[in-house]
């Protein structure tokens, strides 16, 4: 263990889909976690109060990321902090700039201005991939890295809201955080996938169910970048604790089309309704985790990641049809 990080930790947004899994990664290293969520008491956090190690080492926190003595208390005592808690817009946001991109931003300033003035020593923040894709000429000749930053006026010009709203929030995070001292890190994820400990659908992991029940007649063919949450968790408590970790990180697995990663599902699963015509899609893009991988991360065959979401999701009942 580095000796600048400490073993007390304040994960935001512990109750979503890829806070939750880093909590338990995070536990069964033996850290003392606070978690914020909205409320505590919601049934809907059963799942972390039921982790190995929470009832000695999780402590969870009502909070609200635009209400910044809730964040302050959370975050006192901490040596650490994970910034996963983000606004993830339904299909349509009748006001984006009020509905997504000021939480983004003001909730992520919030965590921030609370970990100044506490003194914590490091923070990991969850931005994605799509503060880093979202450009213009897109250069054909390589992949994507960390030195690329999506265009922020291109992605409103695209009405890309969650781009714009990830783009805006780890870009002035960057800027605090240079201004104020603090020991600051950024990963970018693209999709996630994999098991869900929490019972509510998250946004990434309906990509994966609209493939298995849906029943499109077709489909645009488009390039997927897919990374495990648990590879991910993993991922950020490793730019945590190494320190030599800096600056961004991309954090992605496999690249695959949407009609190859069909027909890896139906080899398991054959009798789920799949989209029945794929289309050919221009735009694509690539991305490269080597600057991460570089730190000594790793990750699973897509193949698991795949057959361990669709076990969860049938357990869940999330596949039937209704």
């Amino acid at each position: 263990m580095a000796a600048e990080v400490g073993r007390i930790v304040c994960v935001t947004g512990a109750g979503g889909f890829v806070g939750s899994w880093l909590v338990k990664h995070l536990l069964s290293k033996n850290y003392t976690v606070h978690g914020t969520v909205r409320n505590p008491m919601d049934e809907k956090y059963a799942h972390l109060k039921n982790l190995e190690k929470a009832s000695e080492n999780l402590k969870l926190f009502k909070a609200d990321l635009l209400d910044y003595e809730s964040l302050r208390a959370a975050i006192g005592g901490c040596d650490g902090v994970f910034h996963t808690a983000s606004p993830v817009p339904p299909s349509s946001v009748p006001n984006p700039e009020v509905e997504l991109i000021e939480p983004a931003v003001n909730g992520t300033l919030n965590v921030l201005k609370a970990c100044w003035e506490v003194n914590v020593k490091k923070v990991v923040y969850v931005s994605s991939v799509a503060a880093v894709a979202v450009i213009p000429n897109y250069p054909q000749d390589r992949p994507l890295d960390e030195t690329f930053w999506s265009d922020q006026e291109l992605c409103r010009s695209n009405n890309e809201w969650y781009c714009l709203s990830k783009t805006k929030a780890e870009s002035e995070a960057w800027e605090f955080s240079k201004r104020n001292g603090i020991n600051f890190l950024s990963v970018c994820p693209t999709l996630v996938a994999g098991p869900m400990l929490q019972k509510t659908i998250n946004a990434s992991s309906l990509v994966l169910i609209k493939l298995l029940k849906e029943g499109y007649e077709e489909l645009e063919n488009k390039s997927r970048l897919i990374v495990d949450v648990r590879d991910l968790a993993e991922a950020l408590i490793l730019v945590y604790e190494k320190p030599e970790a800096n600056g961004r990180y991309i954090c992605t697995s496999h690249e695959i089309k949407s009609k190859e990663l069909v027909e890896i599902l139906k080899k398991y699963y054959p009798d789920y309704n799949y989209p029945k015509k794929f289309i050919e899609s221009k735009g694509a893009y690539s991305a490269t985790s080597q600057k991460l991988q570089e730190l000594g991360w790793s990750y699973r065959p897509l193949e698991e990641t795949l057959v361990d979401a669709v076990e969860n999701y049938a357990v869940n009942g999330l596949l039937s049809w209704d």
